[in-house]
């Protein structure tokens, strides 16, 4: 599968931004959302399986961000609102046959990242 994340940007904190990952190929995978911050390792940010839709947040953004696909057009979204300065990061999509799980090692799927800035 290929991956193409957009939607990145600038926004102030308690703004809203909404990201898009397209897919091509095969879209019976897991596809995430993961960020990395400056200096900071890649992290799992939220997950969700491609034909049943469970989903899966990181602490850090429970209540705040909502994942979600949209299997006609093989597009995934990661709708994030609230957002804070800590949120800055690269956001990249990424995909895996199987299950969601959050450990970077666990994808080989990866899209290009998008930026995300969050000022104060």
């Amino acid at each position: 599968v290929q991956l193409q994340a957009s939607g990145g940007g600038l926004v102030q904190a308690g703004g809203s931004l909404r990201l898009s990952c397209a897919a091509s190929g095969r879209t019976n995978w897991s596809i995430s959302w993961f960020r990395q911050a400056p200096g900071e390792q890649r992290e799992f940010v939220a997950g969700i399986t491609w034909n049943w839709g469970t989903t899966i947040y990181a602490d850090s953004v429970k209540g705040r961000f909502t994942i979600s696909r949209d299997k006609a057009k093989r597009m995934t979204y990661l709708q994030m609102n609230n957002l804070k300065p800590e949120d800055t990061a690269v956001y990249y999509c990424a995909a895996r046959s199987g299950d969601i799980r959050t450990n970077t090692n666990e994808y080989n799927n990866w899209g290009q990242g998008t930026q995300v800035t969050v000022s104060s």
